[in-house]
């Protein structure tokens, strides 16, 4: 015990917040391993068991098997405790569960809590994980009331149970944007029914935004009359962005779909299947329409929607909009010869600049080396399957062209890998790596490199 602890004060809060998901993943593994979890006469290999747990705790969604026929009415009851694990975040869990006891959040834990959620400052970390998990519940609950409701009084369902366990299912399933499904086929069953669509898409959206982004809003509705709000540059350029990705997402997918699957729908059709799709690609990985029909350039257009991924401090991978943004607003000022980034504003910090091209770099090389391997692993899979499976899998979206119940035990390995990196973060797996950073004790003179 001695020796443990010893470790847990050398080790940086990057390395143990990569170990409590290391930790997190092994009890789902556990969990989803129980007596009872499968279907009676279903046999799930440890590789497919750990590779599931994986998928939930990073809220992804890939699967290796199908869930309707492989998990009894308990084992979706694991499955959703897991989802909800995945979501809030291991130090969000951790702390809820030290308020519940009572315990005193030292500053250790609050370092930690800080690293998990991106933050900058410890001062108002345990008050914002209180926001989280009250946000995410209330979220949650509403959006299993509403389907419940609507999937038993449009006789979806025969019985109000299984309109229920459908509801809260797809509810939690959206909200953390997870993206399995009990059904067997996602929601092309609800391919027509643009309610449910509608529904799923806000659910998705206010799982991805970004946590702090949703505690502003919930301090802008509640601010005293007459009073001056200011909402956070953080949750001005993440709602731009991700509006933006959403809008763009939705033409280029119609645009390149109306000449091929799209043929023959009716514009409102054409229209909510873009719009759903283009959702989605954040983190959600639940769709409406068989992707395996999307043209080739459809595929690659969504495998770098899902590169990005959702907002930092939110329930979804990828690089992260921000990164996205700042690499963009970057390009921009640096092509009008302006080396300051000015936007709402505000000044961006060039710290974060060089810290988002880190992050796209790094993660292009990662998945260019998944690309190389898994290209030879999987033999029998085409290019844009394994780009697709990649992206999708480091994004933590789900999505897929059919490859993932195909893969090897290789592969699986290389796409766990992913599905971990994509959740903990870039940044944080990345400093997990190292030690602790000492600032240098001396400087070299500085020298221009000719670049271009």
């Amino acid at each position: 015990m001695g020796a443990i602890k010893k470790v847990k004060k050398r080790a940086t809060p990057f390395q143990a917040i990569v170990s409590y998901y290391f930790v997190a993943m092994s009890v789902s593994f556990m969990l989803l391993s129980l007596p009872g979890v499968h279907k009676q006469g279903v046999d799930v290999s440890w590789l497919d068991n750990l590779f599931m747990a994986v998928s939930a705790v990073s809220v992804t969604g890939l699967t290796v098997v199908d869930i309707s026929e492989t998990y009894s009415l308990f084992g979706i009851f694991m499955l959703l405790v897991v989802l909800q694990l995945g979501a809030i975040g291991i130090m969000s869990a951790g702390t809820f569960l030290w308020l519940v006891v009572g315990k005193k959040i030292g500053l250790r834990e609050r370092q930690l809590i800080m690293v998990d959620h991106n933050q900058y400052n410890l001062s108002g970390v345990v008050h914002l994980i209180k926001e989280i998990i009250k946000i995410l519940l209330t979220i949650e609950i509403i959006g299993a009331v509403i389907l419940t409701t609507y999937f038993y009084f449009t006789d979806y369902y025969a019985t109000f149970w299984d309109a229920l366990l459908n509801g809260v299912f797809n509810a939690v399933s959206a909200t953390t944007n997870g993206g399995f499904d009990i059904t067997g086929q996602s929601l092309v069953g609800f391919k027509n029914d643009y309610f449910v669509q509608v529904i799923n898409m806000l659910l998705i959206t206010l799982g991805a935004i970004g946590f702090p982004v949703l505690v502003e809003v919930k301090a802008f509705l509640r601010r005293k009359p007459n009073s001056v709000f200011r909402f956070s540059l953080f949750a001005k350029i993440t709602t731009v962005t991700y509006a933006a990705l959403f809008i763009g997402g939705t033409i280029v997918i119609l645009f390149i779909e109306s000449f091929h699957s799209f043929k023959g729908m009716s514009w409102h059709e054409a229209l909510f299947a873009a719009m759903f799709q283009s959702a989605s690609t954040r983190s959600g990985g639940l769709t409406t329409v068989d992707i395996t029909q999307f043209h080739e350039s459809t595929d690659m257009f969504l495998s770098f929607m899902m590169f990005i991924g959702a907002s930092p401090s939110s329930v979804g991978g990828g690089i992260r909009t921000t990164t996205f943004a700042l690499a963009a607003l970057f390009l921009y000022n640096f092509a009008r010869g302006k080396e300051d980034i000015q936007v709402f504003k505000r000044e961006i910090y060039l710290v974060d600049v060089h810290r988002s091209y880190a992050v796209i770099l790094l993660a292009s090389m990662m998945v260019l080396i998944s690309t190389m391997v898994l290209s030879v692993t999987e033999k029998n899979a085409s290019l844009i399957q394994i780009v697709f499976e990649i992206t999708s899998a480091f994004g933590t979206c789900g999505m897929s062209l059919g490859l993932t119940e195909e893969l090897s035990t290789f592969g699986k390995i290389v796409v766990m890998l992913l599905m971990f990196i994509g959740r903990v973060g870039l940044i944080s797996f990345l400093y997990s790596l190292g030690g602790k950073s000492e600032k240098p004790k001396y400087h070299y003179p500085k020298e221009r490199v000719i670049i271009g």
